[in-house]
This record gives C-alpha cells, structure tokens and sequence, in this order.
C-alpha cells in the first residue's frame, strides 16, 4: 500500500477513467452499429417496396399480354374462316371452269365433226 492517500485516489480515479472510455467506445461502437442496422433495414424496406411495384407492374403486363392474346386469338380464327371461305369459292370456280372447258371441247368436237361432215358431202 502506498503511504500517500491521494496516490491511491489518483491510481483509482485513473483506472475508473479507462474503464469509462472502454466503455464509451464499446457504446459507441454499438451505436455505429445500431445505426448501420437502420439503415440496412430501412434499404430493405424500400427494397420491399420497390419489388412490390414491380409485382403489380409484372400483374398488370401478364393481364395485358393475356387480353392481347386472346384477341390475336379471335382474329386468327377469323382469318381461318375467311380463308377456308376463299377455298370454298376457289373450288367451286375451278369446278365451274372445268364445266366451261368441258362444254366448250365438246362444242368444238361437234362443230369440227359436222365441218367434217359437210366436207365430206360436198366432195362426193
């Protein structure tokens, strides 16, 4: 033991002072800590948000796209049935023009045999 009193409150007074200012930085260290955990959570938070945004956004684009869809849907079934109606008329006009054609060889065949014909009984 020192002999001196104030040496002893001076010893003791300078070791209560380090372990405040340990104390203080471990304090302040929690705090920058702290402080950073807010900060993450409240980027989290917007982070939430923004994703939820750009859920309703993706919602909103797949409904658009399926509305879309069903309409390029409905014309192309319209586009088939006007088609198979132009295949339908173009059958029944090649079908009338082969009747044409058929009259007509034949129309040709009887007027070649009877010029044949009236040849034939104005040579003899």
């Amino acid at each position: 033991m020192n002999a001196d009193p104030r040496e002893d409150s001076i010893a003791g007074a300078l070791e209560h002072w380090r372990r405040a200012e340990r104390s203080v930085a471990v304090v302040r260290r929690g705090r920058v800590a702290a402080e950073a955990a807010a900060m993450a959570a409240e980027e989290a938070a917007n982070a939430a948000l923004a994703t939820a945004e750009a859920a309703k956004a993706a919602l909103a684009s797949a409904t658009l796209a399926e509305q879309s869809a069903a309409k390029t849907a409905a014309s192309a079934k319209l586009v088939v049935q006007a088609t198979r109606a132009e295949l339908a008329d173009s059958e029944t006009e090649a079908a009338m023009a082969d009747v044409s054609e058929a009259e007509a060889r034949e129309a040709y065949r009887q007027a070649a045999a009877k010029a044949k014909d009236s040849d034939e009984d104005r040579s003899a």
